[in-house]
């Protein structure tokens, strides 16, 4: 916590801090993957540079450089000596003072969180439901950056779909197009094609996203970037979520609707398994998307 090691119990912000009433924070999700004794954080600096990023388009007064904050997340990382799978949580938020919009007046802090986590969902393969609330377009909120207000348009999209008896929800844009998930990215495949919704869809460019990208056409297959009627969602061959906390996540069922013939499609299953390899440094062309921790 700005620039300090503090104990988890500890690690504590006052009752005023305005990022706590009014949202003014920025954050990133980062995931380390422990394999043979060492733990490789995935695309660590480019989590960072959009964190910096995402401070900047909220005019949030970021005073750490990207060096500064990729150093300490490594240091924070070793002290907790993990021997696990993690997740890193860096945030950039408004300080104390509660009594003002005004953020140029507020003090900028800043912090590093770090705790074990394998599997987000503890399911591979999920029923959806398509949600009442629209994403928030970048003329209200700019979708681009990770702030944290923009996650309450999540929150309530999630917890209608979980109160409908679905596992997570996708959200349509204003002009009713497929935007992305209450925390994830979308990928449609159809006839061996991967699309994925633009960025005038109002969705975060997600670092996963763009991975997933780089590996399909890798492995061969096409992938472009275009607007997604609802309906399609319903004739796909395969759909998946993508997401540093959800990795790949296969979609089996939309609105009741099963997707292909209901289980997770070879097209998924093939990039989830690539991505896998990736990420615990077991494919050499992919390494210098990978920092290790412990130096091995």
């Amino acid at each position: 916590m700005d620039g300090e090691l503090v104990p988890w119990e500890q690690a504590k912000i006052h009752i005023s801090t305005n990022a706590l009433h009014y949202g003014s924070a920025v954050f990133e999700g980062i995931r380390g993957y422990y394999h043979e004794g060492e733990i490789y954080v995935f695309k660590l600096r480019e989590h960072i540079r959009r964190l910096i990023d995402s401070a900047r388009i909220v005019m949030l007064r970021n005073r750490y450089t990207e060096r500064e904050l990729v150093d300490a997340t490594i240091l924070t990382l070793r002290e907790n000596r993990y021997s696990t799978n993690v997740y890193i949580r860096p945030i950039i938020y408004a300080g104390e003072n509660v009594m003002t919009l005004d953020i140029a007046e507020v003090p900028v802090r800043a912090a590093i969180l770090t705790f074990p986590l394998d599997k987000f969902f503890k399911k591979f393969g999920l029923r959806v439901g398509v949600s009442s609330w629209r994403r928030l377009p970048d003329t209200s909120m700019p979708p681009r950056a990770k702030a944290a207000a923009n996650y309450l348009n999540s929150m309530l999209a999630t917890r209608e779909a979980r109160m409908a008896g679905f596992d997570e929800a996708i959200l349509l844009d204003q002009s009713g197009f497929v935007s992305e998930g209450p925390g994830e990215n979308i990928f449609l495949v159809k006839d061996g094609v991967l699309s994925t919704p633009p960025a005038s869809s109002a969705i975060l460019e997600g670092i996963t996203r763009g991975t997933v990208m780089t590996l399909a056409r890798d492995l061969g297959y096409q992938v472009v970037e275009r607007q997604i009627s609802r309906v399609e969602l319903y004739t796909a061959d395969e759909l998946f979520f993508t997401g540093t906390a959800v990795e790949i996540q296969p979609i089996i069922e939309v609105d009741g609707r099963a997707v292909g013939d209901g289980q997770p499609g070879p097209v998924t299953r093939r990039i989830y398994d690539l991505y896998q390899r990736v990420v615990r440094g077991q494919e050499h062309r992919y390494r210098s998307w990978l920092t290790p921790v412990y130096g091995r």
